[in-house]
Order: C-alpha cells, then structure tokens, then sequence
C-alpha cells in the first residue's frame, strides 16, 4: 500500500523537474502526441503572426500606391485651378484643357491604365457596355458607332467598359 506522500503530486520547485517527471511516466506514443500538439500549437501560431504581417504589408503597400498617384496627380489639379483663374482667351483655355487631358494620360498610362479605342471595333460585351443601337448600312453589323464614355483597360483587364452605341443591321421582329 502507497502513503500519502508517493499518491501525491509532485511539487512545483520553480524547475521543470515536474514536466520532466510527467513525460517520463507518458508511453512513447503520449509523448509523441503532446510533440505533435505542442509543434501544431507553434505553427499555427507561426502562421497567424504571418498572416498579421502580410495583412499589414499589403495594406503599407496600398497606401505608399495611393499617396504616388496622388502625388502624380496634383500637378494637375494645379493646372486646371491655374486655368480657372487666368482671363485668358476661350481658344487658349481649350489649348490648356487638351493640355491637361494629355497630362492626365500620361500619369494613367504610369500607373498601368490606357485607353480602350472602341470606334469601329467589334461590339464586344466584355469591354463595352451598349447604350444604345444605331441603323448605319455603310458600317458592319454589331460595330460600334458612336462612345458616349471611354472605356479603360489596365492590361489586359478592363478597368471600365467603354459606354458606346451599336449597329444593328437586323430588322426588329414583330412580335404579335
């Protein structure tokens, strides 16, 4: 029969001693499963603080991209607010504006964005969005015969569909 004290715990001196004894009474496979669970814990906790700083980063990357374009952009605005203010001639302004406007392409054409040329081309629902349908004999069936509003791509991708009228050869249907 046992006493009292070797039923007993063993005390907690401050050391490891305790943990040392616990995993020496443990069968190989406990000792095993606790490496497993204790190298679980890390990882993921490894992968959360990854997950932490990755967020983080994309977000400083996002902002440092935004204050650039901005950056890019007030030079502009300076333009046009340099333009309201003058008295110059109405043909001057409009030389002005084609300035600016040229001015704006080239700063969206550094950040990746170009103009989508639609006139002529092939309707195609992917980069435009159809307002309307026109009736034009001397142009193909289903090309665009009119922009309302560029449309801009950044690559390949369409970053805003071009807003344009289409031709429609067919003859509408009469429905009954």
């Amino acid at each position: 029969m046992k006493t009292q004290r070797e039923n007993a715990p063993p005390k907690d001196d401050g050391n490891d001693q305790v943990e040392v004894d616990v995993q020496d009474q443990l069968s190989p496979e406990a000792r095993e499963l606790a490496g497993l669970k204790d190298r679980y814990l890390r990882l993921n906790a490894d992968f959360d603080n990854f997950r932490k700083r990755t967020s983080q980063e994309a977000a400083r990357r996002a902002a440092e991209q935004k204050e650039s374009f901005i950056r890019d952009l007030l030079p502009v605005v300076d333009n046009l607010e340099r333009a309201l203010g003058s008295d110059a001639s109405p043909e001057q302004l409009r030389q002005g504006v084609q300035m600016t406007i040229q001015q704006l392409h080239q700063l969206l054409r550094r950040h990746g964005i170009e103009p989508d040329e639609s006139l002529g081309q092939p309707f195609d629902p992917h980069c435009h969005e159809a307002l309307r349908t026109g009736d034009d004999p001397s142009k193909p069936d289903q090309a665009v015969l009119d922009v309302f509003q560029r449309g801009y791509r950044r690559g390949k991708e369409v970053f805003r569909p071009a807003k344009v009228v289409v031709n429609d050869l067919n003859p509408p249907t009469a429905t009954r």
